[in-house]
């Protein structure tokens, strides 16, 4: 078993909300990025709902991610009405790392 964490925070974003929420997602991820137990993130958008979008990064452990959303939740209030709400704290279980000497198309 691994230690790491996976976290997955989706929201539900109106199209003339996009610009907005994506700079405010921005400041989140930067405040978490200066977090100890950060390992990484993104920012995505479902390809075929593009109104579902998810805030995902990588941690060390729970108790990092927790610490740290207590450290964002400033950050993190103005897109709380766009949260979906449910869990957002993963384990990880199985990790298989991307092949190296892959080319891309």
């Amino acid at each position: 078993m691994l230690n790491r964490m996976l976290a997955l925070i989706r929201y539900s974003v109106p199209e003339a909300r996009a610009d907005e929420f994506t700079a405010a997602a921005g400041a989140i991820l930067d405040t978490l990025a200066a977090q100890a137990g950060y390992l990484g993130g993104h920012l995505g958008r479902a390809a075929d709902e593009p109104g579902l979008w998810a805030l995902v990064s990588e941690w060390r452990g729970a108790g990092f991610y927790r610490r740290a959303l207590s450290a964002a939740r400033m950050d993190m209030y103005p897109l709380m009405t766009l949260m979906i709400n449910e869990p957002t704290a993963f384990e990880i279980l199985l990790s298989v790392p991307e092949p190296s000497g892959r080319t891309e198309a």
